[in-house]
């Protein structure tokens, strides 16, 4: 079983210098994001925020709402493990560019996806759970996010939430 530390409920940081993780890793990370008020869990496998590399085991369940935000100068990939979801790339004004269908067994999509230039983008579980490794160069912090003007963020009403993502999945369809 994975040693970690805990940065809050949904973050958690490995303590070992060698990460490995089984099914069984994964099965504890899905249960805890069943425990949690967003419903969502990272386990980082680099030891803090500032390292260099960022690799990130994340699990989401359907109805997460992530808001669109970009990274400028990062890029980011996903690999999928478990589930399906869909990443949603928008330009400036929030128009979509692109939606990038990914599933873990390959079957509806791809299952990698690496994001090079900065575009919005969101993340939308289409299945109940989805389990994905991440990979972003660091260090993270927060304020370099860009988040999109032209729709909520997580602190908006839940039903001003609803109405975008409602909005949002239609246009996706």
């Amino acid at each position: 079983m994975i040693h970690f530390s805990e940065f809050n409920e949904e973050v958690l940081y490995t303590t070992e210098p060698v990460t490995r993780l089984d099914r069984a890793d994964i099965d504890f990370l899905k249960e805890r994001s069943k425990k949690n008020k967003r419903k969502r869990v990272r386990l980082c496998a680099h030891l803090d925020a500032e390292n260099a590399l960022h690799e990130m085991m994340i699990v989401h369940h359907a109805g997460n709402y992530i808001p669109p935000h970009k990274h400028p100068g990062k890029s980011e990939s996903f690999h999928m493990i478990e589930g399906v979801l869909k990443i949603v790339l928008f330009d400036d004004d929030g128009s979509i560019l692109e939606v990038i269908k990914l599933d873990a067994g390959g079957m509806e999509g791809s299952f990698y996806y690496r994001l090079s230039n900065s575009f919005y983008h969101t993340v939308i579980p289409v299945s109940d759970i989805v389990v994905f490794h991440e990979i972003t160069n660091g260090p993270f912090r927060r304020e370099d996010m860009i988040f999109a003007e032209w729709a909520p963020d997580e602190e908006a009403s839940s039903d001003t939430i609803r109405s975008y993502s409602a909005e949002l999945s239609r246009l996706i369809a």
